[in-house]
């Protein structure tokens, strides 16, 4: 009896290290099928505090990719936030579609190759993000006083 014992016991260890690893390399074809790729997104962050008619520093998107433009305005009484999904085609066009700032919200959408209105940043619909050139957008202040606030670009 003592000798079936050890036969069985001896049998079955090379068995249970071969069902082991079977089950090692089950789970892991299993794992490495169910990981997901995130990448984390880019972005950039521009604060701005501009006089009456003043503009702030051109500010370059990605290229050939959408990126969403988010603009706010913090300055007391006239705050407001506007945000567009945009494409920037290099030396050719820019192409948006967003959300103007309240009051008056309306959608903004556009397709231009100069310069021009993207989207409003205030309540007042008096700070907004225009293009400045082929490959360039910028914050300009067209109230009557000094305003302040940021615009992130997420791509």
């Amino acid at each position: 009896m003592k000798a079936i014992k050890m036969r069985i016991q001896k049998f079955s260890r090379p068995g249970v290290i071969l069902m082991a690893t079977v089950v090692a390399i089950i789970t892991s074809m299993v794992v490495a099928n169910a990981t997901q790729t995130i990448t984390t997104p880019n972005a950039a962050f521009i604060a701005y505090s501009l006089a009456f008619g003043a503009n702030s520093a051109p500010i370059t998107p990605a290229t050939n990719r959408s990126v969403l433009v988010i603009g706010c305005c913090t300055t007391f009484d006239n705050e407001g936030v506007g945000q567009v999904s945009l494409l920037h085609i290099p030396s050719t066009l820019m192409t948006w579609v967003g959300l103007e700032s309240p009051t008056s919200a309306a959608i903004t959408s556009g397709r231009i190759g100069g310069t021009g209105h993207i989207v409003y940043i205030d309540v007042g619909h008096q700070v907004d993000i225009q293009k400045a050139s082929a490959d360039t957008i910028l914050v300009h202040n067209g109230s009557s006083g000094t305003r302040a606030g940021n615009v992130t670009l997420i791509w």
